[in-house]
């Protein structure tokens, strides 16, 4: 059985059958789509320890929830709905890789650091007033029922927008992530700012 031979609909079907070897065939006509993907995105992936191995490994799994889920009377075809699973999934772990909880174990500081004046960095830190733990969990909550309720409003391209740029990513580095032009980024991002104002007003 060859994939040349057949239509990603028919391997689809013969899949729904529980034929293995049709769902080895899809993995393996994907395969080559999953290792472009993550070659792209490995290079928005500095000290955050994930490798273009990784990355296949999600892009496969991403295959697989398309596979899984995909419906034929959908407007998209397979191969639309499969490269959007793929690169959702790779995005999404490049983005989580780059979120503040593994930048702290990253970049954490030494308990005994000093700063150029021989001063405890850590103790200076902790007898700092503007990082009291209760204005921090305050002012935290807020922004998250903020971030949350805005969430809900964006659409699907304004999410993927918004993930990216509270990683850190530059407007042309999400462009060229979501191929997309610099524009199209800038108006989703104003979009979002005023969705956030408006959010903020009625809390």
């Amino acid at each position: 059985m060859k994939y040349k031979d057949y239509n990603d609909y028919e391997l689809l079907s013969y899949v729904s059958e529980n034929n293995e070897e049709a769902s080895e065939i899809l993995y393996e006509k994907y395969k080559p789509l999953i290792e472009i993907t993550a070659k792209k995105m490995i290079r928005y992936c500095a000290n955050t320890g994930l490798e273009v191995s990784d990355l296949i490994q999600e892009g496969m799994v991403g295959l697989s929830l398309a596979i899984n889920s995909y419906k034929e009377q959908k407007d998209a075809s397979f191969y639309t709905y499969a490269k959007m699973c793929i690169d959702r999934k790779i995005i999404s772990t490049v983005i989580s890789s780059k979120r503040l909880k593994h930048k702290i174990l990253n970049e954490s500081l030494s308990l005994e650091a000093t700063d150029n004046e021989g001063n405890e960095v850590y103790g200076l830190m902790l007898s700092d007033e503007t990082l009291n733990p209760e204005k921090v969990l305050v002012f935290n909550e807020e922004e998250n029922e903020l971030l949350n309720k805005t969430y809900e409003r964006l659409t699907d391209f304004e999410r993927e927008v918004f993930d990216l740029k509270k990683s850190d990513f530059s407007y042309r580095e999400i462009a060229s992530i979501l191929d997309k032009s610099p524009k199209a980024i800038d108006n989703a991002l104003q979009r979002i700012r005023t969705k956030i104002m408006e959010v903020k007003k009625e809390i």
